[in-house]
């Protein structure tokens, strides 16, 4: 597919995980794609085969107005335009929230919401113009609560409420904005969690489709939002979680009685 021919995409935090296989994703569908990260080694081994005319790679850091402000106008002078967003960074601290210090809670603030507003206010004047879209990055953490990830719930859920604040004022004006919620996925972040198998047992238990996500599951929805094929959806924070939210939260009875 060529959904994105002559498209112009940002998407942060590109350097791994689901950043890097959303904007692979657009590249291949034919997009001009700009890669924020921290790290311009990893940048670069995401766009590897493409062809480096098509792409824009820009390192630095989110949490950062100001950088996010050269971020942005140094893609719209790199391409002419923009025409999507998705506000991919993240970062996590595990713990009990006793153990979560002040500064724990202001990186995660900073990196999880902070850079998802400052993307947003940058980008919106050239996305009017274009009548694009955001997509950002919120999580099953942004819509209801985990034990030992408070900082991230709260930040993962101002994501989302974010994200249907703007659906609100900018879908009559032209621009879409949604948000994906991914539950587990494969990613450099997760990989020490993801050594445990009592962990992964509990995780499949509550999963119906038995796994987690891949990065490629997550950017293939992304991407989805952000064509015309979604061109009448706005507002939504689309659970990407393998049926995690299929379930009330009871047990398998099946399971149990030895049924299933």
């Amino acid at each position: 597919m060529n959904r994105f021919e002559g498209k112009v995409v940002i998407v942060t935090g590109a350097g791994s995980g689901i950043g890097a296989g959303t904007a692979r994703r657009f590249l291949q569908e034919g997009a001009f794609v700009a890669l924020n990260g921290r790290r311009e080694h990893k940048l670069q081994e995401t766009i590897a085969g493409f062809d480096p005319a098509k792409s824009l790679v820009h390192a630095g850091d989110v949490s950062d107005e100001q950088y996010v402000k050269r971020l942005v106008q140094d893609t719209v002078t790199r391409f002419g335009k923009l025409d999507v967003l998705v506000n991919n960074a993240a970062t996590a601290v595990f713990g009990p929230f006793a153990q979560t210090t002040t500064q724990d809670w202001r990186t995660i603030m900073a990196t999880d919401i902070d850079s998802v507003y400052f993307g947003a206010r940058e980008a919106l004047p050239h996305l009017l113009k274009t009548k694009g879209s955001i997509v950002n990055v919120s999580s099953a953490s942004g819509l209801g609560g985990d034990w030992g990830l408070s900082a991230y719930n709260a930040a993962k859920g101002a994501v989302s409420n974010f994200t249907r604040s703007l659906a609100l004022e900018y879908g009559s004006r032209g621009v879409r904005v949604n948000a994906v919620a991914p539950s587990l996925t494969s990613t450099d972040a997760t990989a020490e969690l993801m050594k445990s198998d009592a962990l992964m047992a509990a995780f499949r238990e509550r999963m119906p489709i038995g796994r987690s996500a891949t990065p490629d599951d997550i950017a293939g929805v992304i991407a989805f939002l952000a064509s015309e094929d979604a061109v009448f959806v706005n507002g939504v924070i689309l659970p990407v979680d393998g049926g995690l939210h299929a379930s009330n939260g009871q047990p398998n009875f099946l399971s149990l009685m030895g049924q299933g």
